[in-house]
């Protein structure tokens, strides 16, 4: 029995997709591209509704989501009393199993007098449970099965109960098997190729690549390739998830995949291990689109980034033309934030020897731009984490600004002594 079959008083539903706060129009323009419509925004939340197949195409397919819920309930409670009330009255039995393990993941309130996030949590556990063992006549619950997250918001008394459909976060791709230190989100990475508006004949480059996660989401934007397909969703867990059309709706999306595009995606770093890690987790992506690609018979592979051990002053632009997109160190550590703010004035070089391009550098310290001399044409505040980090964005026409007296320092080597490498 599918889930029309089941909720076919649910002719469309409404669902929320969480992102990095700053992140919800690009999101929102990612939802409406899949044919979905948008019926409102908070920060790190973009609300939307969508057919049953939503409930499973959208975890397989955005990119810039960090998860995405099926709303079960949205009422009004001012006390306990109506709060238990309504959780009771959703129809868990259509959304759970018998053995599912009930957990209230987290609890935000806002401006309500029901302020107590704790206590709202557990009458909230126990308001499903209820409602389970009234409809089963059954009082103890295995808790075997598949873990249930549900989340709920509360803003001035109004109460939005949401169910889980994403299981592990979205930037879990399940591509990438060693992050190294600190590694850049799936997701943010691909909140900024869209910033910066790249497009797929633009060559890139990633000059502190790390473990590669800008490369790799940059081939798979690419050749179209849906970052989901190396993972699994909670949704396939639950009651109502229909496998046939799931899997039909891979091969729809298998099948948009491109493979005749040709595009230039290169990252470099100083560090051989995180080199050697790059190149292992563009495999496993690569592999990935080429299992995606023979659920619909074509035997074809997708070219890797090409991933290159050097520091970043010692490489110059190949083309007149191109895009730099980087996550260098932050320096959030004392003593480790004197070495990041030398690195960014150092970082300076890289408008001499990338003339013409496009620079886009995400970082917490707030000193960049004094330490880098340029003011960036435009910056966005993102939420990376837990982290309150800016992108800022060069069009490559920016020129320089004295801050201070110091002058970025290159390590004493005049342009003439490094070598001109193409990566």
């Amino acid at each position: 029995m599918t889930f029309f079959d089941k909720m076919s008083f649910m002719s469309m539903h409404n669902l929320v997709a969480l992102c990095a706060v700053g992140a919800e129009k690009i999101l929102g323009n990612e939802i409406k591209l899949l044919g979905y419509k948008l019926s409102g925004n908070a920060p790190g939340r973009v609300f939307f509704t969508g057919d049953d197949d939503a409930l499973f195409r959208t975890n397989l397919c955005l990119r810039t989501s960090d998860r995405v819920y099926l709303e079960t309930a949205r009422y009004h409670a001012e006390d306990f009393d109506q709060f238990f009330d309504g959780i009771y009255s959703v129809p868990w039995q259509d959304y759970l199993k018998k053995d599912s393990k009930v957990v209230i993941d987290k609890v935000r309130s806002y401006k309500s007098k029901l302020n107590s996030e704790h206590s709202v949590q557990g009458m909230a556990q126990k308001a499903v449970y209820k409602r389970l063992g009234d409809i089963w006549h059954i009082s103890t619950f295995p808790e075997s099965g598949n873990e249930a997250d549900i989340r709920i918001y509360i803003s001035e008394d109004e109460v939005q109960v949401l169910l889980d459909l994403s299981g592990l976060p979205l930037h879990k791709r399940g591509y990438r098997t060693d992050g190294g230190v600190a590694p850049l989100r799936e997701t943010t990475a691909a909140v900024m190729l869209q910033l910066m508006m790249w497009r797929r004949k633009t060559p890139l480059h990633d000059p502190f690549c790390g473990s590669g996660t800008i490369p790799i989401e940059a081939s798979l934007y690419a050749f179209n390739v849906a970052p989901g397909f190396g993972r699994r969703f909670a949704v396939e867990t639950l009651p109502f998830f229909d496998a046939r059309r799931a899997h039909e709706i891979r091969l729809e999306e298998a099948s948009k995949i491109r493979t005749d595009v040709e595009c230039r995606i290169t990252g470099t770093d100083i560090d051989p291990g995180a080199v050697e890690r790059a190149r292992k987790n563009a495999e496993h992506a690569c592999v990935m689109a080429g299992r995606a690609l023979q659920l619909v018979g074509i035997d074809r592979h997708i070219p890797r980034p090409d991933f290159e051990v050097s520091d970043f002053k010692d490489i110059q632009a190949p083309f007149e033309n191109g895009l730099i997109i980087c996550n260098p160190p932050y320096g959030e550590r004392l003593g480790e934030e004197a070495e990041a703010e030398q690195l960014y004035k150092d970082m300076a070089c890289l408008f001499e020897d990338f003339k013409g391009w496009q620079t886009g550098v995400i970082t917490a310290n707030k000193k960049f731009q004094e330490c880098i001399g340029r003011y960036a044409s435009t910056l966005k505040t993102l939420k990376a984490g837990n982290l309150d980090t800016t992108f800022y964005m060069y069009t490559g026409t920016e020129k320089a600004k004295k801050f201070s007296s110091s002058k970025p320092v290159r390590n004493g080597r005049d342009r003439t002594d490094r070598k001109a490498e193409r990566y």
